[in-house]
């Protein structure tokens, strides 16, 4: 789940962001989530404040999934814009020709500005990605898409984190080029992904995404169908 609706200047949620917290609170109570994750900040713990309260369980802080994770591997410095940006929304740079596009892996290429920068960055998520699952019963296998049900469990497991963080790892997870899943796909506040791992007959989960960034909830309540707060959808 990305968070509501924020105040970035006081990592907070607008009161248009706290009615949908809320609204994902009514979503998720009554599916039978059994436990909760949360990024560190403040904006992603007020989203899943209410989903903790309507089901009576405590929040587990994961500091891998905060933004401020993202923002320092996934970001290049802009000289004449003077200020720093998301690498993909360069999207004329990753979309807009052959080479850039067929690169399964963006990393090295030179498509990201500060590809170290990059490399550190999906080396450090893709460990601690490894070692979340790992916990809940999963290992990655290194074959493919896969990873090893070592302790399969029907358990449901709701995050709450960012825009930013979110795509990187919704990329990983499906191990999707990181370039072209981030630059073509996004999530909504307080959008609500679902990812199944169910064990195949050789006891080996594929992540399988059931929705990205579903906005059923903010229908439902009646509240605005905007993206960013800006567009209409």
């Amino acid at each position: 789940v990305r968070h509501g609706l924020p105040d970035y200047a006081t990592d907070t949620l607008t009161p248009p962001g706290v009615k949908q917290a809320e609204a994902i609170a009514r979503r998720l109570a009554p599916a039978g989530i059994d436990e909760i994750y949360s990024s560190p900040l403040g904006r992603a713990k007020q989203t899943a404040e209410p989903t903790c309260r309507a089901l009576g369980l405590s929040m587990q802080i994961e500091p891998f999934m905060s933004e401020a994770f993202a923002w320092e591997h996934f970001t290049a410095f802009i000289p004449e814009q003077n200020r720093s940006v998301w690498e993909f929304t360069r999207r004329t740079e990753i979309l807009g020709n052959d080479e850039s596009y067929d690169a399964k892996d963006a990393l090295g290429t030179g498509l990201y500005k500060d590809d170290e920068k990059a490399k550190r960055g999906m080396a450090l998520l893709a460990e601690e990605s490894d070692r979340f699952f790992a916990k809940l019963g999963y290992e990655k296998t290194g074959v493919g898409n896969g990873y090893r049900a070592v302790a399969p469990t029907d358990k449901k497991i709701a995050a709450f984190c960012h825009q930013g963080f979110g795509l990187h790892w919704i990329a990983y997870i499906l191990n999707f080029p990181i370039h072209l899943f981030a630059a073509s796909f996004d999530i909504s506040h307080t959008g609500l992904t679902i990812i199944r791992f169910k064990p195949e007959a050789n006891g080996i989960a594929y992540p399988h995404c059931l929705c990205l960034s579903d906005l059923s909830h903010i229908y439902a309540d009646g509240l605005p169908m905007r993206y960013h707060d800006s567009i209409d959808i």
